[in-house]
C-alpha cells in the first residue's frame, strides 16, 4: 500500500489466485479493457494490468497481478504475493475441484503475503448455470467461514466483474483511511502531551510549580 508519486493518490497491489482455467485472465481483461477472449491460453508466469478509479474524491490505482494457476509455476509466482494488499480468490462454479482448491490457495496467500490481505472469494462463470457443480450457498458458506467477501461473476457476460474488483479496492481504501485517522488522533494526543511545543509546567506533590523541564517530554 504505497503513496504514488504520479497523479493518483494511492497505489494498491492486488493478486488474482486460483486454479488454471477458472477465468482469472478474462476477469482482468474484462475489468481493465472491457474485453473477453473465449480461446485465451493459460497464463505463463505473471502478467499485470493497472486500472484507476475514484474513491471519495481520491484517485486510486489498482495494480492487478494475474498469477499462473498451474502447479509448475507456483514457485515462480509465490514471490509476487509479497506487497499485495488485496486478492481475488477465483474458482469455476462448473468445476468442483477448483472450489476444493480454495483452501490451499488461501493458505498459500497467507504464507507468502506480508500483511493481512483483503480477499474476496469469486465464483466465476455464473453463465454456466446449467452445468453448475458448486452452489451459491456453498460459496457463501465458505466465504463466511474464512471471513472473506463473496461474489459470483461472469467474465463472458460482464456480470459483477467490476463489482468484484471495486469491493476489494474500496475495502483497502477504507482500512487505510481508518489507519490514517488513528494516526492523526495519536499525533494530536502527542501534541497535547508536549503542550504544542511550549513549556510543560509540572506541579509537585505540595502543589507548587517545579522547574520546567526542557528537551520535550522524554528527556
Amino acid at each position: 500500500m504505497a503513496l504514488s508519486e504520479q497523479t493518483e493518490d494511492y497505489l494498491f497491489k492486488i493478486v488474482l489466485l486460483g486454479d488454471s482455467a477458472v477465468g482469472k485472465s478474462n476477469l482482468l481483461a474484462r475489468f481493465a479493457r472491457g474485453e473477453f477472449y473465449p480461446n485465451s491460453k493459460s497464463t505463463i508466469g505473471v502478467e499485470f494490468q493497472t486500472q484507476t478509479m475514484s474513491i471519495n474524491g481520491k484517485e486510486v490505482k489498482a495494480q492487478i497481478w494475474d498469477t499462473a494457476g498451474q502447479e509448475r509455476f507456483r514457485a515462480v509466482t509465490s514471490a509476487y504475493y509479497r506487497g499485495a494488499v488485496g486478492a481475488l480468490l477465483v474458482y469455476d462454479i462448473s468445476r468442483r475441484r477448483t472450489f476444493d482448491s480454495i483452501g490451499r490457495w488461501l493458505n498459500e496467500l497467507q504464507i507468502h503475503s506480508d500483511m493481512n490481505v483483503v480477499t474476496i472469494l469469486v465464483g466465476n462463470k455464473s453463465d454456466l448455470k446449467d452445468v453448475r457443480e458448486v452452489t451459491t450457498a456453498e460459496g457463501k458458506s465458505l466465504a463466511e467461514a474464512k471471513s472473506l467477501f463473496f461474489i459470483e461473476t461472469s467474465a463472458l457476460h460482464s456480470s459483477n466483474v467490476t463489482a468484484a474488483f471495486q469491493t476489494v479496492v474500496k475495502e483497502i481504501y477504507n482500512i487505510l483511511s481508518r489507519k490514517v485517522i488513528q494516526s492523526q488522533e495519536l499525533k494530536k494526543q502527542d501534541l497535547s502531551w508536549t503542550g504544542n511545543g511550549g513549556t510543560v509546567i509540572l506541579k509537585g506533590e505540595n502543589g507548587e510549580e517545579e522547574a520546567p523541564k526542557t528537551g520535550g517530554c522524554c528527556s
